[in-house]
C-alpha cells in the first residue's frame, strides 16, 4: 500500500481528496482493558496516551483540525467509580500535556456544555488551556467534553433568530469547528453516538475494527488513504 505521504503528493492538485479536518470516535478502551485483565481506568489511560500520539501524527500528516470525542453527556450514566476515574485522568492530562502541546503550536478547544455536572476545577483547567494556546496555528485540537450533538442543536436553537445555516452555525458550541471531511470510529461499532450531528451531515465515514488503544500510526495512515480514494458529491452526481 502507498504511504500517505506519497498519496498526498500525488493529489496535490486535488485538495478535496485529502482529509484536512478529521473527527474520531475513540471506542474500545473498556474492552481493551478487559481483554488484558485490567481495570477499565487503565483502558482509558491507554486511550489517552494514544490520543497524544495520534495528535502528533495528525500534525505530520497535514491535518488542520482534529476532533476527538472525550466524554459525552450520556457518559455520566456510567458507574461512579468509572466517572471519577475519568475526571481524575482528565485533570491529570490537561495539567501535564497542555504546556507541551502549547510549545508544539497546538490550539486547544473544548466543546460542550460547561457547568454542572462538570467539577468547577476542571472547567478552570479547560479555560486555562484555551487561553494559553489561543494564538497557536499548527493544528486546532477540538475536545468534545460533556458533549452531545442533539444538546448542541437545542442549545443553539434557544438563541437563534436568523434564517440561514451559516447564521445558525454561529450559535453552536464552537463555530470555528469546520465540518469534518472524515469521521473515524474504532472498535467496529457502526453508529454516530450523538457526535457532531450538525457538522457531519456530509462527512465520509470509516469504521475500523481496532480498539482505540490499538489504533496506531499505520492504521491512521491506511484510514486516511482510504478516504483519499473516495469522491464526495454533496448530493450531486459524478461528472455533473
Amino acid at each position: 500500500m502507498e504511504r500517505l505521504a506519497d498519496v498526498a503528493t500525488d493529489q496535490s492538485d486535488d485538495s478535496g481528496r485529502r482529509a484536512r479536518r478529521v473527527a474520531i470516535i475513540t471506542d474500545g478502551n473498556g474492552r481493551w482493558a478487559e481483554q488484558r485483565g485490567l481495570d477499565v481506568t487503565e483502558g482509558h489511560r491507554a486511550g489517552a496516551e494514544n490520543v497524544k500520539a495520534r495528535l502528533r501524527d495528525a500534525v505530520e500528516l497535514g491535518i488542520e483540525q482534529l476532533a476527538i470525542y472525550a466524554f459525552s453527556t450520556e457518559n455520566w450514566s456510567r458507574s461512579d467509580a468509572e466517572v471519577a476515574g475519568l475526571m481524575e485522568l482528565f485533570r491529570e492530562y490537561i495539567e501535564r500535556e497542555t504546556p507541551e502541546l502549547h510549545e508544539e503550536g497546538v490550539r486547544m478547544r473544548f466543546v460542550g456544555r460547561r457547568g454542572d455536572p462538570i467539577p468547577p476545577d476542571i472547567i478552570e483547567q479547560m479555560e486555562w488551556a484555551e487561553r494559553l494556546t489561543a494564538d497557536n496555528r499548527q493544528i486546532t485540537f477540538f475536545i468534545p467534553f460533556n458533549y452531545g450533538g442533539r444538546a448542541e442543536i437545542v442549545d443553539a436553537a434557544r438563541s437563534f433568530t436568523g434564517t440561514t445555516e451559516e447564521e445558525f452555525r454561529q450559535h453552536l458550541y464552537a463555530p470555528d469547528l469546520e465540518d469534518p471531511d472524515l469521521v473515524i470510529r474504532t472498535s467496529g461499532e457502526q453508529r454516530l453516538s450523538n457526535y457532531l450531528v450538525w457538522q457531519t451531515a456530509y462527512s465520509e465515514f470509516v469504521v475500523r475494527d481496532e480498539l482505540w488503544p490499538d489504533f496506531d500510526r499505520g492504521v491512521f495512515e491506511q484510514t486516511l488513504a482510504e478516504y483519499a480514494t473516495r469522491r464526495r458529491r454533496y448530493g450531486g452526481r459524478a461528472g455533473a
